[in-house]
C-alpha cells in the first residue's frame, strides 16, 4: 500500500486502506486491515472515524491511546490545513473552501456548537471561535457577548455558523430571531453580519441565499 500511495497517489487507496495504513503506524506490527474495516463499518466512513469523540474511540474494541492519538492527530492536521486555505484569501471569494472547512470542523458534532468567523475590513478571517455549546437542538447565544468579542478583535464583519446534529440545516424560529438580534446589535457598532450558515451532515443553509438576512 505504501508503494501504491507513493506511485499512484492517495486517491488510489480505498477509505479502509488509508485507515489501515494509519493504524499500522500506531501499532507498528500485526494486520490492521480487519480493524480498519470494522471501524469503517461501525462509524460509516473514514471521516466519521476521525471525527468520532475521543471517549467513544477509546471505548471501541481494538483501539487504545496510541491509535486514538494517531486518529486525532490526523483530524487536527486536516482541520488546520483547511483553515489555512480559508485564511489565504477574502472569505467571501473563497466560499467553497469555507464550506469544506466548516463541514470538517462541526458537521459531525453530536451537540449544537455556535461559531463566529470574525472578518476584517477586507473580509479576511481574523479568528474563528466557538462561542457556545448547547444540547442536541439548542445553543444559547447572547448578542451582547458577540459584539463585545467583535470589538475586542476589531472585526468589521461576521459570519455566524452553527451545526444541526440532526443533519437537517433548516433554521428554527429561534435561529431566525437570534440572527436578527445580532444583526440589529451590529448596526450600532458598524459590524456587518454577512451571513448565518447552518451546517448539517454534508448539507448547509445560507440565511443570505434564503432571504432570511
Amino acid at each position: 500500500m505504501r508503494e501504491k500511495l507513493l506511485e499512484r497517489g492517495p486517491d488510489a487507496l480505498a477509505d479502509y486502506e488509508l485507515l489501515e495504513m494509519l493504524l499500522f503506524f500506531a501499532f507498528k506490527q500485526g494486520d490492521t486491515k480487519p480493524l480498519a474495516k470494522a471501524l469503517i463499518n461501525q462509524f460509516g466512513s473514514f471521516g466519521a472515524v476521525l471525527a468520532a469523540p475521543q471517549k467513544t474511540l477509546m471505548e471501541t474494541r481494538g483501539l487504545g491511546p496510541h491509535s486514538v492519538a494517531a486518529l486525532k492527530l490526523v483530524q487536527a492536521a486536516a482541520l488546520r490545513l483547511a483553515k489555512a486555505e480559508v485564511m489565504e484569501a477574502p472569505v467571501l471569494n473563497n466560499w467553497d473552501r469555507l464550506i469544506t472547512y466548516l463541514n470538517a470542523a462541526i458537521s459531525r458534532e453530536k451537540i449544537e456548537q455556535f461559531r463566529i468567523l470574525f472578518l476584517d475590513s477586507k473580509n479576511r478571517l481574523i479568528a474563528d471561535e466557538a462561542q457556545a455549546k448547547g444540547t442536541v437542538n439548542h445553543t444559547p447565544v447572547y448578542p451582547r457577548e458577540v459584539m463585545k468579542r467583535a470589538l475586542e478583535l476589531r472585526a468589521t464583519a461576521l459570519i455566524l455558523v452553527h451545526n444541526h446534529p440532526s443533519g437537517d440545516p433548516t433554521p428554527s424560529r429561534a435561529d431566525i430571531e437570534m440572527t436578527a438580534e445580532i444583526k440589529q446589535a451590529g448596526q450600532f457598532f458598524a459590524v456587518v453580519v454577512h451571513d448565518h450558515l447552518i451546517v448539517g451532515n454534508g448539507r448547509y443553509l445560507s440565511f443570505r441565499r434564503e432571504g432570511l438576512l
